[in-house]
């Protein structure tokens, strides 16, 4: 895959740790040019680091107007856990990476590649179409609201789970948006990672962690699921639109046997 991302100016969110640092690694090793954005300083593995609060629409921005013209792909990866307070949660794993996106549309190359990293957790986004559907309307400044009117509160990890739901929703519906220009939108979902906020989410899910657990050989690595990621962003997937990519070591798989009694 070496020669598929070689010159390719590439955004990755969130890549001064985990999934974000481990995609930044492996699309320089493969010869890109990899543009880090994130809220702690981190220059490994970047050609130019910016530093950004993907929770503040100014300072979002003010990102966008200054990252370069000519990228090829874009990596929304950052985002916070479950333990994180819902307000911010939303702003910066939903809200703020829409926002972020829509402005970068016009800096985009044509047939650029933007990857948007979900979760196992957004895996039941059929049963929340309703709070999706409102959530075409949610902004910086309602978010509060939001959260009130459909229940989506960081006690119960809520405010995760439909953060990722409402991101696979939103890679599905955009399939087509940018296809007269070439540019496609996919997701990866990985299941539980070993990352420095796999504690969050174990914290949070509790009993319903360790029931995944016992059926999983592992969790998962960061390098199990960045070689997606470059996948995804490669020449290889221009005729992949609005899919997402289960990277979970079978567990939607595990879930969808149980649902159908399989």
């Amino acid at each position: 895959m070496q020669d598929l991302v070689k010159g390719k100016r590439i955004v990755v969110t969130g890549s001064s740790s985990g999934i974000g640092w481990e995609t930044a690694r492996v699309l320089t090793e493969q010869g890109a040019e990899v543009l880090g954005v994130d809220l702690n300083k981190n220059f490994d593995h970047v050609e130019e680091f910016y530093r950004a609060d993907l929770s503040d629409q100014r300072t979002i921005e003010a990102l966008a107007d200054t990252l370069p013209n000519g990228i090829d792909g874009l990596v929304n990866n950052a985002g916070l856990p479950p333990t994180q307070p819902a307000d911010r949660l939303l702003k910066v794993n939903l809200i703020g990476l829409k926002h972020l996106t829509g402005l970068m549309i016009p800096k985009l190359n044509d047939g650029a590649s933007i990857v948007n990293v979900a979760s196992l957790a957004g895996f039941g986004w059929p049963k929340a179409v309703e709070a999706i559907q409102a959530a075409d309307d949610l902004t910086f400044d309602n978010v509060h609201d939001f959260i009130t009117r459909w229940g989506v509160s960081s006690e119960d990890g809520r405010s995760y789970f439909f953060s990722k739901e409402a991101l696979i929703v939103w890679t599905m519906q955009n399939r087509w948006t940018w296809r007269d220009r070439g540019i496609r939108m996919n997701a990866v979902s990985p299941g539980p990672v070993d990352t420095p906020i796999l504690g969050d989410f174990l914290q949070t899910l509790g009993a319903r962690a360790e029931e995944d657990r016992k059926v999983m050989d592992r969790p998962g690595t960061p390098q199990d699921i960045a070689p997606v990621i470059a996948f995804l962003l490669s020449d290889m997937t221009h005729w992949i639109r609005g899919t997402n990519i289960p990277t979970d070591g079978g567990m939607s798989s595990n879930i969808l046997c149980g649902m159908h009694g399989l």
